[in-house]
């Protein structure tokens, strides 16, 4: 191009050099942002891996950067697999109630579930009570909660401890939970184990009366005739009946009958040294609480200001959610909230693990007794031989005389000659 003061003559020249380009600042995946999960751990290897050049610093033919495949390796979402798969399944969970009528039991399933299971039930007379004998009644429901689904199946024990003579009065109970062991051990040993039906009895909620100075025997005989088979949760029904002081020496009363009896109720599991400070403080409330006194209530009242599930009397309101005034909030946590899974465990793992080794135990004694036993060996009597067959053994017969009759013949000519 021309040039000022170069007479016109135009010459080529060079473009000017360009400024070199700034390295672009390589995107990072960053993660959920709190450090701790395995996404942060392989966002920062990422991010290491960029600012060292990227693939640039990575041999030829290689796909996964070295730090990447060092620190994450992808087995850490297997809780996330597992949690998938369980909500998809989803949940069952089989309660059992018992005690006396008129404690309350139906109230407080309806408090814990915020469920109607007793739609259709018909209130039987006193007498009608006395004359009446236990049955067992199942109720199921779906529930959902948050995308989470449970089977609830809830065993009433109608008409027990209602009658004048209440002697064994917890063998149906204990023959019902046996049938359900035996059930589950006859699908186990099936075909069809992969669709398995879960009816056994996970957790029993035993009605203590609060009327009374402690157990009764028929509170004794109940549970030490199934603390070997189910959970045992004993609590003390109605608890406004009583003022706290007299609910405390109630609660001391019966821990110490239960220790005297040897009666075994549901224990409940020691936290690890690495739970927090606040689920080991409910832990311990919860295990200073048993037995737990309960209340329940189908209606809400308004107290405060506020519409809560409660009982209306006229010296004031007794709510039914507020630890001051009883435990319902402890067990509902302890039921639904914190040991459900681990009272399904205990069932598993325990009882039905006792009825199983002791089934197989009575299988292999009887197969080794049949073994033993030597079965006599069977005389078969003579056939009775018919016409044809005697006539036949005459033939035989007579063919053998003659045959030693002309022996006999020779060897006597032998001896003359």
């Amino acid at each position: 191009r021309p040039f000022p003061g170069d007479g016109g003559r135009g010459r080529l020249c060079r473009p000017p050099p360009r400024a070199p380009r700034a390295p672009a600042t390589p995107r990072l995946w960053l993660g959920c942002g709190s450090g701790a999960c395995p996404d942060c751990d392989a966002a920062t290897a990422w991010g290491q891996f960029a600012q060292s050049g990227g693939w640039l610093g990575r041999p030829r033919g290689s796909t996964i950067p070295r730090d990447i495949d060092k620190q994450y390796v992808g087995f850490a979402t297997l809780p996330n697999q597992v949690h998938r798969k369980s909500v998809k399944k989803g949940f069952d969970f089989t309660l059992m109630v018992a005690g006396e009528s008129g404690l309350g039991k139906s109230t407080l399933v309806h408090s814990l579930f915020l469920t109607d299971l007793y739609k259709d039930r018909k209130l039987l007379s006193a007498e009608e009570r006395i004359s009446q004998t236990v049955e067992i009644l199942k109720h199921t429901v779906d529930i959902e909660e948050k995308g989470v689904k449970l089977k609830l199946t809830i065993v009433d024990t109608p008409g027990f401890g209602d009658a004048v003579n209440n002697t064994e009065c917890w063998k149906p109970i204990t023959d019902y939970v046996d049938q359900q062991f035996e059930q589950y051990f006859r699908d186990e040993s099936g075909l069809n184990r992969k669709n398995i039906q879960d009816n056994r009895v996970h957790c029993c909620l035993y009605f203590i009366s609060p009327f009374g100075h402690g157990l009764r025997p028929v509170d004794v005989g109940f549970m030490k005739a199934l603390h070997e088979k189910v959970n045992i949760v004993p609590l003390i029904a109605k608890a406004d009946c009583l003022v706290p002081s007299e609910i405390r020496k109630l609660k001391e009363r019966i821990r110490e009958e239960i220790d005297k009896f040897g009666i075994h109720v549901y224990q409940f599991p020691e936290c690890d040294s690495d739970e927090d400070e606040d689920f080991k403080q409910q832990d311990r409330e919860l295990k200073e609480s048993a037995p737990f006194a309960v209340i329940g209530s189908n209606t809400v009242v308004e107290a405060k200001g506020q519409r809560v599930r409660g009982r209306l009397y006229p010296w004031g309101i007794v709510e039914v959610e507020n630890q001051a005034h009883c435990d319902f909030v402890k067990l509902r946590n302890m039921l639904i909230r914190t040991h459900m899974h681990d009272l399904k465990d205990v069932t598993c793992d325990v009882h039905y693990e006792n009825y199983r080794a002791h089934c197989i135990q009575q299988m292999t004694s009887k197969l080794t007794q049949d073994s033993r036993m030597e079965s006599p060996i069977p005389i078969l009597p003579l056939p009775t031989p018919d016409a044809e067959t005697e006539k036949l053994i005459r033939m035989k017969d007579e063919e053998l005389r003659r045959m030693q009759e002309m022996l006999q013949r020779m060897k006597q000519q032998m001896q003359d000659q």
